[in-house]
């Protein structure tokens, strides 16, 4: 009981972000909760060490390096200056990132995006003169919604493709996923351009191409970011070969990080400025959730619900509802061989892939990258996104999400 406590007042917290008159960082309260359940014996320190994802770690490690040698040398402002440079209103910019991010994020995977794609839309926002909120909304709605349509747009997917022997992942994902996410990034559009609806005054918006800074670091984070794409793209062959190889994501960050490392004569400049407290919130979540679980109150809960747990609709709200309290992948983790045991089809697989992604749009502890998105936004220029701003557009985003793909999993 101490545990779920303890996740009930993170939440709370992260939603106020103070405590009188101290302000709090994401981070601080995640790691306030880790150290709880840790001093109160709801987990052992070995229990703990043991519950910290050493892949997730690595991998955003590796990926936040990358995403600090692009911004620091100047080449990630060049490079969005030529991919969004064509926009010249705020709405064909929203509709840029939108598409363009979601349809990035299904390649490159979510998280990925939300360490890149960061300092691009702060930049935008900067050069659009517009409210920065509305673009990092956009990112993470666009990531969340994007990641869905493809078994490597994050790590749940991944594990439904690999794991529910899913045949030929990337056709039948996009065979039932890819409308309804084209739907749903056109809703989010919508839904921005009405709840920010006085922000769209047909100004123009005037992008200028910013100078590289450090043109040998430019050129190392320019073929650490080929490495990434070609090993990505080497990864999506060998899935559509068949063959089994572990060829895991964190290796692919850290060795699109190795060029930085090694060549750049600035590596400790970059390793200092990365997003450490990031690293540090996931360290400390995987710890909180762990003990979460090992109350069992969430294992009874769905063992006792009495509802058929294999119904398109239950699948789509349990892995919205569930994870955002346990997380998308580890919801994943439970629900997957449950299903697998019951012997459901591909329908419902897809729908489990859809349901926990889609939680992201939420809340913000819905999706990791949504933490990822707020603390880089903070560390990097001082905006943020406040809970409750997330969640006002998240909450109807999301209840159409569902509402779409139960639909065209109903209809087609």
């Amino acid at each position: 009981m101490i545990a779920l406590i303890t996740l009930a007042v993170v939440f709370i917290l992260i939603a106020v972000r103070r405590i009188g008159n101290i302000r709090l960082q994401i981070w601080q309260i995640m790691s306030l909760g880790a150290v709880t359940v840790l001093l109160t014996g709801q987990i052992s320190p070995a229990s703990a060490l043991k519950a910290v994802n050493l892949d997730v770690m690595l991998f955003l490690f590796g990926m936040f390096i990358v995403g600090e040698a692009l911004q620091s040398s100047g080449y990630l402002a060049q490079l969005a200056y030529r991919i969004f440079g064509r926009a010249r209103s705020l709405d064909s910019l929203l509709l840029l990132v939108l598409f363009g991010m979601g349809l990035f994020s299904a390649l490159l995977m979510n998280d990925t995006l939300a360490i890149i794609g960061t300092p691009v839309v702060l930049l935008l926002a900067k050069q659009a003169k517009t409210k920065p909120q509305i673009l990092l909304l956009a990112l993470a709605f666009a990531i969340t919604i994007g990641s869905v349509m493809s078994p490597i747009g994050n790590p749940q997917n991944l594990l439904i493709a690999v794991n529910g022997e899913v045949a030929n992942p990337f056709l039948t994902f996009g065979r039932y996923l890819l409308l309804p996410t084209l739907l749903n990034l056109l809703i989010a559009y919508l839904l921005l351009r009405l709840f920010y609806r006085r922000h769209f005054d047909h100004t123009a918006v005037t992008q200028t191409p910013a100078p590289v800074t450090d043109m040998k670091l430019a050129r190392l984070a320019k073929i650490s970011l080929i490495l990434l794409v070609a090993m990505i793209a080497v990864k999506i062959a060998l899935v559509f070969a068949g063959v089994n190889f572990d060829f895991r994501l964190t290796y692919i960050a850290l060795a699109a990080a190795l060029p930085i490392i090694i060549f750049s004569p600035r590596r400790f400049p970059v390793l200092r400025h990365i997003d450490w407290s990031t690293l540090l919130f996931f360290a400390a979540m995987f710890v909180l959730m762990q003990a979460v679980w090992n109350s069992g109150y969430i294992q009874s809960f769905i063992n006792g619900a009495g509802y058929n747990l294999t119904s398109l609709w239950m699948i789509l709200v349990a892995g919205v509802v569930l994870s955002q309290f346990i997380s998308n992948v580890p919801l994943v983790a439970l629900y997957l061989p449950l299903l697998m045991k019951l012997g459901v089809d591909t329908e419902q697989l897809m729908a489990l892939a859809a349901g926990s992604t889609i939680a992201g749009n939420l809340s913000v502890l819905g999706a990791a990258s949504n933490v990822i998105i707020i603390q880089n936004a903070e560390q990097k220029s001082g905006e943020t996104l406040s809970f409750l701003e997330f969640v006002k557009i998240g909450v109807p985003l999301t209840v159409l999400n569902t509402l779409v793909y139960w639909a065209c999993f109903t209809l087609f």
